[in-house]
């Protein structure tokens, strides 16, 4: 068997950006009022310091203002609620982004939930969940978005075929599953307690590694012509794939970088834009 297609998702990001765009400069250009993404930062975790100037350039690239927000370390719960209830009663921001890790000691549920859902370009959200899960309007989760629209990009039919998700947290794994389900796969989800995890797995026509440990998934595991999607990052750019393996079996793969990480960030963008749409009225 050939080895995999690669899964190019940062061509594919380059073009969604570049859309999102257009787009964002026609909203300016009739309203007045460029978008506006509001990033909140508490502490200055050193990779999450990164992520956020990351993510301002990206926005200044597409012609999305960006508002940095940044709370000392010892932020309470209380505070940071405050703080995106406020940005969410702000007409000139049209989206919210918590970067997390938040530390510890904040309870990061109750600050998502201060995010007014309208603003939610993260999809980070209790109704953001629930509008994923039932197939309304609204926002979706920037990583399963990202991950739908690769899937779309590269043809891949998910009606009938067998999905597994190796990875159950909120903002990932749980609502990945869910739009996959939406697209008439068979989904099945799989964790860090799952008994026999590889014949789970072997059984897959479609493969979502988002568990955060690297190499979990061998080549092994692997069914034969399965598209293996790896939403891991882990130290050394390594995802929770064995990618060198994997790629003798799968159709097709995303690598580690430039899969599934710049579709995150496209993702991003493009919700901030139409929620910019949606609040001014074009």
């Amino acid at each position: 068997m050939s080895q995999a297609r690669l899964m190019d998702g940062t061509a594919l990001a380059r073009r969604i950006v570049e859309e999102t765009a257009k787009k964002a400069a026609e909203i300016t250009d009739r309203t007045g009022t460029a978008p506006c993404l509001a990033t909140v930062l508490v502490g200055e975790d050193p990779a999450s310091v990164t992520y956020v100037r990351m993510k301002q350039n990206r926005c200044r690239k597409a012609g999305i203002d960006s508002r940095r927000v940044a709370l000392p370390a010892e932020t309470s719960t209380g505070e940071l609620v405050a703080t995106l209830r406020s940005l969410s009663r702000d007409p000139a921001v049209h989206g919210i982004l918590l970067q997390h890790p938040v530390g510890e000691h904040i309870d990061e549920r109750a600050a998502f939930e201060a995010i007014a859902p309208e603003k939610d370009v993260d999809g980070v959200t209790f109704a953001s969940f629930a509008t994923m899960s039932f197939g309304l309007p609204g926002f979706v989760s920037c990583t399963p978005g990202g991950i739908l629209r690769l899937l779309d990009a590269y043809d891949v039919d998910l009606a009938g075929k067998r999905a597994v998700v190796v990875g159950r947290s909120a903002i990932l794994g749980k609502p990945v599953g869910m739009l996959l389900l939406a697209r008439d796969a068979t989904v099945t989800y799989c964790h860090s307690r799952t008994r026999e995890l590889s014949s789970v797995v072997r059984e897959a026509d479609v493969v979502v590694a988002a568990v955060g440990r690297p190499r979990l998934v061998r080549g092994q595991d692997i069914k034969p012509g399965a598209v293996v999607i790896d939403a891991g990052y882990n130290e050394g750019n390594v995802g929770d794939v064995d990618f060198d393996s994997a790629v003798e079996r799968a159709s097709l793969i995303t690598p580690v970088p430039g899969g599934v990480g710049p579709m995150t960030i496209a993702t991003l963008l493009e919700q901030t834009v139409d929620a910019a749409a949606r609040q001014l009225g074009v």
